[in-house]
């Protein structure tokens, strides 16, 4: 009723100030753009009729006060007489005020009711659309046509050298997002091939690759649209009543439950019953819950948690989010009940979609479980990933190809993994895998125990470097993403692979289904000169599951790899147990929170080649062991804390003399000393996310005595730094210096050209340098350079035509350089620049003199996957 009289009155008020001002005759410009802005509220007013519900009575008063002051300004001056000039000039003055007011008031509000409009249009089409699908289902149903004999498709050849293979996608995987915009599963690949893939809301892990599974196929034994429609039943019920509820998906590692709770996530009708309150969150087993609650709510209330120890008030979560409406959290991968009380809001409105292999009878009120699929279903994506067809070819051995597919027991992934992995192979290896299948129904009663020992049978099958190479992946924390620097490094470091190889098997362990490669890492990071840092790698939980069983069968002290399997306080009992052994692990991995010296105690690992050290804190101390790891040739401390943790037992390096690759990341560096012992093998340095000036400011080291055979030095969104000390100019072995998302860096040092052997220097997204030393001009090796979204370089070195040697400039986004040197036509090697559309008419003379120059026009990508990690 208010708001019926709020309309109301704001529609009289706005056709009484339009009379008024046609009657003022004085501050005739005043009043008329009081009008201008005043006449179009009419329609906008008179057009809400009943989808002003979604606006609130506050802001249509604010409306009604703002129009009831421009009408009394309006009449008083329409009254005012003529020769009261100094009158006029007042009201005149008002009227500027109360058009300025107005005029706020649209910049706030009128977007909001343009996308209620939107909204309102989206949702009477999508219900227009239902209508007439269930129209034609019912017709459908009606006729009953007899089903269409099976086409004969041939077995597809296998994919040319060079081609990337399109990749089918697992049922827990995320949507592809369009601008930010959730893309329709049901989308035309033409479609999905033309949009640009950014940052969803993801199950980190979780496989993201073509999700075909998704596109009119089953994720259980009713399909996708039935799952969809009763779990969209449980998330659209009841929330009105006042209370909060939780409900549940529930169903094995594998059976698509991550990618129902995507569904839900997307669908328009579920959004617009929340009003687009939905927030999804993926929790794993080594999740920090109190950072994760305090992240939903922020999204949830729209307020920052500011305070000495960042805690939610307690009569806040009680009371919630005020006159905001219904909202949806979920929460996938949640692995514990203690987990699910931690992370629940019990504020009135609020409803929890909790996806888990394990069902919550206790809270949880009901539960959706995901159902395996039937034996037509699950041939159907089997051949789909062995053959790229729906159907098995009738080149292939039907009754073989239906036992292996048997095999898998109606788990999607396990079809996808398998299937893949049988791509293209002789009927000889089919009848072993069918053989290697069958033989691992004994292991256990457990059904997920079973599908592991069918799954490894897939992994058995591959050469031994890269089994060896999926069975590492292992080692890192479930459901975060794997630098692909870090892994390609470790690789090539305990397998004695060369770069290439080191590659090749990434690419093959995708395309098998067994990785994922992220921001479409298989084409940009298989450039000769692209920056591994930059992309990463992520591994289903079912595989990482998959990667610890096969480790896992030697004893304790004879595995390879000694891995902690989740986040735990203190180091696994039976570690302790086994501590006066040796142990003969070349890879050891630890994640954990912060750790004092008391909570260490000595190992012996006279093998270990590798040590990753995950943690979660601002101070952690290193263990004491590194100091007997002879052999240790990588060292990886990775911290998953909010802050940058400091490091303590720094002396622990003095021994790590064999120590060849070094990663930091959310790191504090000391200072560093005058002195100290040489690490005369490493050589390569990693800092990531460190802060690094305290480190660097006055610092006397002299680099090349500490880093004598240093020949890779990374530095990535370390955004203190601001410059870098002239010392590093003395480390001749150089050969890579890769500078990226420091905002604070503003020039490089006048002596890099001392740096003879650099063959690639990236300086990129650096926004704060404004020039290049004059020196650089003297890396008469340098094939590669990188200034891209160096946005405040105005120009490069005069001499630039010197690098007889370069190959390759990414300029990209360098919007303030407006000219290149006269030089730059010298560069006869120069075969390859990337650049944007303004910057590439500079190089149109260089094209005529240079033979082999492509200049390539680059398409504008922003890209803040990092923000979510």
């Amino acid at each position: 009723m208010d708001r019926m009289l709020l309309e109301q009155l704001a529609g009289e008020a706005l056709r009484e100030v339009l009379g008024a001002v046609r009657g003022t005759l004085f501050c005739r410009s005043t009043a008329e753009r009081l009008r201008r802005s005043v006449e179009p509220l009419l329609p906008l007013v008179q057009g809400l009729g009943p989808h002003a519900a979604q606006r609130s009575a506050g802001e249509l008063g604010e409306l009604a006060a703002r129009i009831r002051e421009a009408l009394d300004l309006a009449r008083r001056a329409a009254s005012s007489p003529r020769w009261n000039v100094y009158r006029a000039a007042q009201l005149a003055r008002r009227m500027e005020a109360a058009d300025r007011g107005i005029a706020r008031w649209l910049e706030r509000h009128a977007p909001a009711h343009v996308i209620g409009n939107v909204r309102r249009l989206r949702d009477e089409a999508d219900a227009r659309i239902g209508r007439l699908e269930r129209r034609v289902e019912e017709i459908a149903a009606a006729a009953q046509p007899p089903p269409p004999p099976a086409l004969s498709v041939p077995v597809a050849p296998p994919p040319l050298k060079g081609v990337p293979m399109q990749m089918p996608m697992p049922m827990d995987a995320p949507p592809l997002m369009h601008k930010g915009v959730p893309m329709p599963m049901d989308a035309p690949p033409f479609a999905k091939a033309a949009m640009p893939v950014e940052a969803a809301p993801h199950k980190a892990g979780v496989m993201a690759m073509e999700m075909d599974l998704a596109e009119g196929e089953v994720v259980g034994g009713g399909g996708l649209k039935m799952a969809k429609e009763r779990v969209k039943e449980m998330v659209m019920s009841g929330v009105g009543g006042g209370g909060w509820e939780v409900v549940g998906i529930s169903g094995m590692g594998g059976s698509g439950k991550t990618t129902l709770a995507m569904e839900i996530f997307r669908d328009h009708k579920v959004r617009a019953y929340y009003n687009d309150r939905i927030f999804f969150e993926t929790i794993s087993q080594s999740a920090n819950l109190e950072s994760i609650k305090m992240k939903l709510w922020e999204q949830i209330s729209g307020n920052m948690v500011l305070g000495a120890y960042n805690q939610i008030p307690e009569w806040q979560l009680k009371l919630g989010p005020r006159d905001r409406g219904p909202v949806l959290v979920i929460l996938d991968d949640v692995w514990s009940l203690s987990q699910l009380e931690d992370l629940v809001f019990k504020f009135p409105g609020c409803k929890t979609l909790v996806v888990s292999r394990f069902k919550f009878p206790t809270l949880v009120r009901q539960t959706y479980e995901m159902q395996l699929l039937d034996e037509e279903e699950a041939l159907s994506v089997f051949c789909r990933a062995a053959f790229d067809q729906e159907c098995v070819p009738k080149t292939a051995d039907k009754r073989l190809v239906k036992q292996v597919s048997a095999e898998c027991r109606g788990l999607p992934l396990a079809l996808k993994v398998i299937g893949a992995s049988l791509r293209d192979q002789p009927p000889k290896i089919w009848l072993s895998a069918k053989n290697r299948l069958s033989r691992g129904e004994a292991i256990s009663d457990s059904h997920e125990t079973k599908l592991l020992e069918r799954m490894a049978a897939s992994v058995e099958c591959l050469s031994e470097k890269v089994r060896d190479c999926f069975l590492d992946l292992g080692c890192f924390p479930e459901d975060k993403k794997i630098p692909l620097d870090v892994l390609i490094n470790i690789w090539m470091e305990i397998h004695d692979l060369d770069e290439p190889d080191a590659f090749a098997i990434l690419v093959e362990l995708s395309n098998k289904n067994l990785l994922t490669l992220v921001n479409d890492a298989q084409n940009k990071a298989g450039d000769l000169y692209s920056s591994y840092h930059d992309y990463s790698v992520m591994q289903h939980d079912v595989l990482r599951d998959l990667a610890l069983h096969m480790s896992g069968r030697d004893p304790l002290n004879k595995r390879r790899r000694l891995v902690m399997p989740r986040r735990e306080e203190t180091l696994p009992r039976d570690w302790q147990r086994n501590k006066d052994t040796p142990f003969d692990a070349q890879i050891v991995s630890i994640h954990t929170g912060e750790m004092k010296e008391s909570d260490w105690f000595q190992m012996s690992f006279p093998k270990a080649e590798v040590l990753i050290l995950n943690f979660a804190s601002s101070v952690y101390y290193l263990p004491p062991f590194i100091a007997t790891m002879q052999n240790l040739k990588a060292l990886v401390l990775i911290n998953y804390g909010t802050t940058s943790a400091t490091l303590d037992n720094l002396s622990a390096f003095i021994t790590l003399s064999g120590l060849r690759s070094l990663w930091l990341e959310k790191i504090t560096l000391p200072p560093l000393p005058k002195t100290t012992i040489p690490l005369k093998n490493l050589r390569k340095i990693s800092l990531v996310l460190c802060e690094l000036n305290n480190s660097l400011r006055g610092s006397t080291m002299d680099l090349s005595m500490t880093f004598p055979r240093l020949s890779n030095l990374t530095i990535d969104h370390c955004i203190d730094l601001k410059e870098l000390p002239s010392s590093i100019c003395e480390i001749i072995s150089l050969e890579t210096i890769s500078i990226s998302n420091c905002h604070d860096l503003t020039e490089l040092p006048y002596e890099l050209g001392k740096l003879h052997c650099l063959s690639i220097l990236r300086v990129y997204a650096c926004p704060a340098l404004w020039r290049l030393p004059a020196s650089v001009c003297s890396l008469k090796r340098l094939k590669y350079l990188d200034i891209s979204q160096c946005i405040n370089l105005t120009d490069l070195p005069e001499e630039l035509g010197h690098l007889t040697n370069l190959e390759k400039i990414d300029m990209r986004e360098c919007s303030r350089l407006r000219s290149l040197p006269r030089s730059s036509s010298s560069l006869k090697s120069l075969g390859h620049v990337v650049c944007d559309e303004e910057t590439a008419l500079l190089w149109r003379e260089a094209e005529q003199v240079i033979p082999d120059l492509r200049v390539q026009v680059a398409e504008e990508c922003y890209n803040l996957d990092w923000l979510a990690d």
